[in-house]
């Protein structure tokens, strides 16, 4: 009880008295007021970091212009990268005989003329300043002219730099291998004086000195992967007449994962990546303006081939091809290649693509050909005449549903007259159009970022690629996994 002195009312009104009177309920909740405050303050901290781990921010899409009614462009959240869900990657410091003694043998790589030019920029090449007028000038520091077989050099450039990758092998959950296979057995494959021992050569002194590594005992080499940057049926010699190397055939190769230009369909060890092309964006912004620059070009032909007839061959479907494409007047453009003019590249090649709305993609000295993915770049729909062009090939990297973005036509029935012309012109406008939007919608799986560290929220083929070796690495750790 208060003195009777002192007055409840008085008190109750007092405004500087921090004494909390029952009588007064705006006193009390006052008091409940400053003393949750008080805890949300001493325990702000603990509650923003829950709230980071919770709910990560994203990339705005209203930072990037987007052409209007189009899909947005894959984008991930800024620490998508460092997460790795699917494990890591630790990168074998090889003896530099295997890699970088190579490079700097660029001049004698083939028999013909230096490789050096072609190795330069990272493997990218010498910068395409001639396509100036073709394409969007801010656009040209992302073109180069780059060579078809230097995914190897790609692949260890970038993976020195990815999020994923580890300096503790313990820690991994996958190997990389960066030996340049390629480069290494192209210097010997168009001389009538090498020998099959010559082909096998780095392969063999690879894998011995591969097998001496702990982690390759322990998995034999499950858990291992390689670029091998040139086709699969350079590496699969049968006798030691034959083509090429052996390296595949070599029983502790066996295991590893290899990521080629073309694999072969039925070894579940061949994983096909797309082929090097010109376009090496080195931002999202880069590859969201080309696909408006390709998106919105006026194109003037309906279908185009670029590429040399094979007369040497009887019935050489190539010919058949030029003759078709010649008969239809303006509604096709060709593009001779005979000898080496399309070599890495042409601004020709480029403008005929951008002009057309179909490009013809028969096989080439093997079932793919670096210009399906020039092509496409472009924003120009493939011609398939053989499933394993592309269907059977890149299944990582282009769509599910090949009607969605290509065009398949039997060989055979060309071979006995249908025109290839009649057939496209059944598409109608609208056809065309989400063809090519799905093909523009693809383009950032397709190309190599001019960057190590690759493109800020966006996949590139690599991205996509190293994901997918995770991704398999971890599926094998399964019980029930079967690789076939």
């Amino acid at each position: 009880m208060l003195p009777k002195s002192v007055n409840p009312q008085a008190l109750s009104d007092t405004k500087y008295c921090f004494f909390v009177s029952p009588y007064n309920p705006r006193l009390w909740f006052l008091f409940i007021l400053l003393t949750l405050q008080i805890f949300f303050l001493s325990n702000l901290p603990s509650f923003l970091t829950q709230h980071h781990h919770q709910w990560p921010h994203t990339l705005h899409l209203t930072n990037y212009s987007i052409h209007a009614g189009t899909p947005p462009p894959p984008l991930l959240t800024p620490n998508s990268f460092n997460q790795c869900p699917h494990g890591k990657v630790f990168v074998y410091d090889l003896p530099p005989y295997f890699n970088r003694h190579i490079l700097q043998s660029c001049d004698n790589l083939n028999p013909w003329t230096s490789r050096c030019h072609a190795l330069s920029n990272a493997a990218m090449g010498t910068s395409a300043t001639s396509l100036a007028g073709v394409i969007p000038d801010d656009l040209i520091p992302a073109w180069f002219w780059t060579d078809q077989f230097v995914s190897e050099i790609i692949f260890h450039n970038r993976i020195l730099h990815h999020n994923c990758t580890v300096t503790d092998p313990q820690s991994a959950t996958a190997f990389y291998i960066p030996f340049y296979a390629g480069l290494a057995v192209g210097k010997y494959l168009w001389t009538n004086s090498s020998t099959a021992q010559d082909r096998d050569h780095h392969c063999d002194l690879l894998l011995t000195w591969l097998s001496q590594q702990p982690y390759y005992q322990k998995s034999h080499g499950w858990d291992h992967f390689i670029t091998m940057g040139r086709i699969t049926w350079d590496f699969r010699r049968s006798n030691n007449y034959d083509w090429g190397s052996s390296c595949i055939y070599k029983p502790l190769m066996r295991n590893i994962t290899r990521l080629l230009i073309e694999r072969n369909p039925w070894d579940y060890f061949d994983v096909a990546v797309p082929y090097p092309t010109g376009f090496h964006p080195a931002s999202v912004s880069d590859v969201i303006r080309w696909q408006i620059f390709v998106r919105d070009r006026r194109r003037s032909a309906l279908f185009c081939f670029a590429g040399a007839p094979r007369r040497e061959f009887n019935n050489d479907f190539r010919g058949i091809l030029l003759n078709q494409c010649r008969d239809s007047g303006n509604s096709c453009r060709a593009v001779n290649c005979s000898g080496s003019r399309c070599a890495n590249g042409t601004s020709a090649i480029l403008e005929t693509f951008l002009d057309s709305d179909f490009c013809l993609q028969p096989r080439g000295d093997s079932f793919t050909r670096r210009s399906i993915f020039d092509c496409m770049i472009a924003g120009s729909i493939p011609v398939f005449f053989w499933q394993r062009s592309a269907y059977l090939q890149y299944e990582w990297f282009l769509p599910l549903e090949p009607g969605s973005y290509s065009v398949f036509i039997d060989r055979n029935a060309v071979k006995n007259g249908t025109s290839v012309k009649e057939v496209l012109e059944g598409y109608r406008k609208e056809d065309v159009r989400k063809m090519r939007e799905k093909v523009i919608e693809y383009i950032p799986r397709l190309v190599y970022a001019k960057n190590n560290n690759g493109l800020e929220g966006m996949k590139d083929a690599f991205d996509i690629a190293i994901e997918g070796v995770l991704k398999r690495f971890k599926d094998q750790q399964d019980p029930t996994f079967h690789k076939w």
